[in-house]
């Protein structure tokens, strides 16, 4: 049998899924390693045959795609582990890094003691070149090739590993840095080059120099990391294809990843959303929003007409990076964030974590420090014997011990009040970040369907839900693997981006068809679609637009196949409606203009049908039970506790009660229901009218 492997890899447990040809998914949780990231890989590999029944070689050697997201590039930028970076400019342009726009962060902007961003280039190793083409591409003035020559000698002497080089205007005009790239690439074969012009070719100085500086700052680890993974698989005798999760959402080969690795950002959270469309599409409801609580983060994304939510800029890490990615949203409510009492005594939860280690005190490794899974264990929500099917003993005594001597003691609160305390903040700052994602970006909650993942995410949903009005919740028997499921999961995929400044009355068609025409060329030849079956191949074409002399842009989907005259108007109206859902109004007597052009080739995966019940051992048993908070009189309760392999298929439970997952726990309140389905995942009635 074949199987496809899906893995992600978080800052708590590295996740693995597989789906066999037959259709069935075997999960498996393996703590995650970031000293030895190989060693985690090799463990959930071995895990995953174990639960089949077969040897590690064996079941290695019949995996025909390995699709793997990771957190290697976004922790390097993150702890500004990177490779010693120059960056090479128009001679005058060297410190738009530094400038950054004048921007500060949210939150931030009249916050004088908010400390500048950390430059991941410095100011010594970035150096200006004399050249100048204008925005309508003349040249204005020649490259000088003894300046360059004499720039590069002073780079020979800071022992650079990697460079990156952005001019001004150059996608007007590519003379001057197609010039640059191969003289660097002749000085410097064993450096890795990054230049705008193949990272990021649009208007926008310092996104497009930001985006290519990270590239090349990111490069050198990626790469590494990379060849360590394949030298793993291959050397226990791997024979497949792998992929590399991206930003995006779709995946692509490491060669194609190795000359973008900023396309890797953010890797790993991109999953979950593909996952909770694929259950989306099981109910027929292309609106959901997905979550997602892993042991350091809660991360939210939307996805709205069966796609997820884009965005062409964020700041990662104080970062600015353009290139597009799905919008997860991230906050520091993870089952490992340490819940505290603040100067004021109020308590707090996150964003700090425990991380993997030591982790929350309930693991036994150490943790000192109350978290959101020792007051779940605390309240009860958790089993005491252990979680992962009784894999991963919990200690509830060092759970009570933590949360008493940090938050109960100290704030004069009882142990269960303290616990209790701790699980209600965290539901508050999970609303936020779902009102942030929907509600501040123009969505009603209540018209989508909630997707809940994470190993502590059903515990938590159903009182989400009633908070935003959702009245369902659909909840994976996989919900702690989403992420590792919407890797296994996602289609191939590669963005192309070009820049296109014109007014709609003045857009040349011509010309943007001949950019289409490249950009999708530009994306068959990176896929290899040429040789894939047309009637998987997918073409998304979007537009960045606004108004005259407005600052702030926005994506519009534009209409399929050529331009003419006729979608052009089709896409002056679809500007102002987009522009309306995202600010609340349009100008439909202003004229829109388009900054770029963005172009997704994208090729269907062939997972084919697949049930998402998991294979995973866990004790067959009827319902037990085990005292919670969950009857809302504050005290430890009595409530029945299910085996997830003692329910069928139609079966409904009624709340109060709790089912044990092998990867998850999902809590169901007092009021609402929750109904099993043989494809694999419970749907959640929620009685909002009780909130």
């Amino acid at each position: 049998m074949s199987y496809r492997i899906g893995i992600d890899a978080g800052g708590t447990f590295t996740d693995f899924v597989a789906i066999g040809a037959d259709g069935l998914l075997t999960v498996y949780k393996t703590p995650s390693n970031p000293d030895d990231p190989v060693v985690a890989l090799l463990n959930g590999l071995s895990g995953l045959a174990n639960n089949l029944g077969m040897q590690t070689e064996d079941f290695i050697k019949q995996i025909d795609v390995l699709l793997h997201g990771s957190t290697v590039a976004l922790n390097t930028l993150i702890q500004r582990r990177g490779a010693k970076t120059a960056l090479l400019v128009t001679a005058g342009h060297e410190d738009s890094l530094e400038l950054r726009l004048g921007h500060k962060e949210d939150g931030h902007r009249w916050d004088f003691h908010y400390p500048p961003a950390d430059i991941i280039v410095p100011a010594h190793r970035r150096l200006g070149v004399k050249e100048r083409i204008l925005s309508d591409g003349r040249v204005h003035e020649t490259l000088n090739l003894e300046q360059l020559d004499r720039q590069l000698d002073v780079l020979k002497e800071l022992e650079i590993e990697a460079i990156a080089i952005s001019c001004l205007w150059s996608f007007a005009n590519p003379v001057h840095e197609n010039c640059i790239t191969e003289t660097v690439k002749k000085k410097f074969p064993a450096c890795f080059i990054s230049s705008s012009l193949d990272i990021l070719p649009r208007v926008g100085e310092y996104m497009r120099t930001s985006t290519t500086a990270a590239n090349a700052y990111i490069g050198p680890a990626m790469d590494r990391y990379l060849s360590t993974i394949e030298s793993a698989l291959f050397d226990n005798g791997f024979t497949g294809q792998l992929y590399i999760m991206q930003s995006n959402g779709g995946v692509v080969s490491p060669k194609v990843l190795r000359t973008r690795p900023v396309a890797a950002l953010n890797s790993g959270p991109a999953g979950g959303p593909v996952a909770a469309l694929w259950y989306g599409e099981m109910v027929e409801q292309k609106n959901v929003i997905s979550i997602d609580m892993g042991g350091t983060s809660f991360d939210i994304c939307l996805a709205r007409d069966g796609l997820p939510d884009l965005v062409d800029k964020a700041d990662i890490a104080r970062v600015r990076i353009g290139l597009p990615m799905v919008n997860v949203i991230s906050i520091g409510a993870g089952g490992g964030s340490i819940a505290r009492l603040d100067e004021r005594n109020l308590l707090r939860v996150g964003p700090q974590s425990a991380e993997a280690n030591p982790g929350p005190a309930c693991y036994g490794r150490g943790g000192s420090l109350p978290t959101v899974t020792d007051a779940l264990v605390v309240a009860g929500y958790l089993p005491d014997t252990g979680l992962l099917g009784g894999d991963m003993p919990i200690d509830k005594s060092l759970a009570e011990e933590v949360v008493q001597l940090h938050i109960a003691e100290p704030a004069g609160l009882s142990l269960l009040e303290a616990s209790s305390g701790i699980i209600k903040i965290t539901t508050q700052n999970m609303v936020e970040g779902i009102r942030i994602a929907s509600i501040e970006r123009g969505h009603d909650p209540r018209d989508y369907l909630l997707v809940a993942g994470g190993g502590a995410g059903p515990a938590f949903a159903a009182a989400l839900a009633r908070e935003l009005g959702i009245d369902r919740v659909l909840i994976p028997c996989v919900a702690g693997t989403l992420c590792a499921l919407g890797e296994a999961t996602a289609d191939l995929r590669y963005d192309s981006i070009r820049a296109c400044p014109s007014t709609l009355t003045k857009l040349d068609i011509d010309a943007v068809n001949t950019l289409l025409e490249e950009m999708e060329q530009e994306g068959r030849n990176a896929l290899d679609a040429d040789n894939t079956d047309s009637a998987i191949v997918r073409i998304e074409q979007y537009a960045e637009m606004k108004y005259v002399d407005q600052i702030h842009n926005c994506d519009v989907r534009m209409p399929d196949g050529e331009m003419t005259k006729e979608k052009r108007e089709q896409l002056r109206q679809h500007f102002h409606q987009r522009h309306k859902e995202l600010f609340t109004y349009c100008e439909e007597d202003n004229e829109p203009e388009l900054v770029s052009i963005r172009l997704s080739v994208i090729i269907k995966n062939q997972t084919g049908e697949a049930n998402s019940q998991s294979k995973a051992e866990m004790e067959r048993s009827k319902a037990i039970s085990r005292d919670t908070l969950l009857h809302g009189n504050g005290e430890l309760t009595a409530t029945p506790i299910y085996m997830s392999n003692a329910i069928e298929p139609g079966q409904t439970i009624q709340g109060p009660a709790i089912i044990q997952e092998f990867t998850t726990t999902v809590v169901i309140p007092v009021g609402d229901s929750i109904t099993f389905y043989a494809e694999g995942y419970y749907l959640l009635k929620v009685d909002t009218i009780k909130h």
